[in-house]
């Protein structure tokens, strides 16, 4: 006799499934940098009907909320994706021990840098060498930890220095623009180390390394840093190398991403995840992210 009660689960499942399949589809199986290239052209005219009318039609896909942003009236979609907020809506938190969240963002995955692998999703690895890219050694961070940090297209998307410490080098990588929601995560091997990405090297003001590594997706494929006066895009092809020497103080603006996207964070041995901590959660920058263990 067939177990009736397993019968609207399976409905249920099948459906899901049905709904990830074409969530899959239409995020990626699609000319993804093309459509990129397009949303940014398209987000930088500057019409405030036509701004009016796309953030309209962005609300009704997702919960975009503008109460804390510092101008009420945008210039251009492009303004509003990178929008500042008023003062005081993200205190970061003062202790000399705390490295702080850099971003708004839900933790996507955390844990032990173990052989040289970290996880993108449960069960699938990638290789701290792969996402960091030929020219940067990413052995300091083996027994240490990782976070990643996704944004959500309505989530503020600035990013903040998450310590005082100084950037001494930047390395922009060239590459795809695969969604880099959940259901993408699950499906593409490797996806973070296929993307778009700039790897941010920061030495902390108390002598530890300490790695962020914004990673673009589709739609989303510029990368400002306030301490190079450059764009990093698409057609910066390759891996561009630059060293600097940019301090920063906690909680200091240091970019943004045109639209929503991802942030990994690398932090040496000696560090733990702060309470509260865990695949899932919902941040904004400032809260405690990490902790000195000792």
């Amino acid at each position: 006799m067939r177990d009736t009660h397993t019968l609207p689960r399976r409905g249920w499942l099948q459906r899901l499934g049905a709904q990830e399949d074409l969530n899959f589809l239409l995020t990626n199986r699609v000319p993804r940098i093309a459509l990129t290239k397009l949303m940014g052209r398209f987000s930088r005219i500057e019409s405030p009907l036509l701004t009016r009318l796309s953030i309209a039609v962005w609300r009704l896909f997702t919960p975009l909320d503008l109460s804390e942003a510092k101008h009420t009236e945008f210039r251009s979609l492009k303004d509003c994706f990178t929008r500042e907020l008023r003062p005081g809506m993200r205190p970061f938190d003062e202790r000399t021990d705390i490295v702080c969240s850099p971003s708004d963002g839900i933790v996507g995955a955390c844990g032990v840098v173990k052989q040289g692998q970290v996880y993108q999703a449960k069960g699938s690895p990638y290789a701290t060498a792969d996402l960091f890219g030929p020219t940067q050694d990413a052995s300091v961070f083996e027994g240490g930890s990782f976070i990643t940090l996704r944004l959500t297209s309505a989530m503020y998307h600035r990013f903040h220095a998450p310590a005082d410490g100084t950037v001494e080098h930047v390395t922009y990588i060239s590459g795809d623009t695969w969604n880099v929601n959940p259901i993408a995560l699950a499906r593409v091997e490797r996806l973070f180390c296929r993307n778009e990405r700039a790897v941010l090297r920061l030495r902390l003001a108390s002598g530890e390394p300490l790695a962020l590594v914004p990673v673009a997706a589709i739609l989303v494929a510029s990368i400002r840093l306030h301490f190079l006066d450059v764009l990093l895009h698409l057609g910066r092809r390759g891996a561009n190398e630059m060293p600097c020497s940019a301090s920063h103080r906690k909680g200091q603006e240091m970019g943004w991403f045109e639209h929503g996207s991802t942030i990994i964070v690398f932090a040496p041995p000696g560090f733990g995840f702060a309470p509260g901590i865990a695949t899932g959660v919902q941040l904004r920058a400032g809260q405690p992210l990490l902790q000195r263990l000792s």
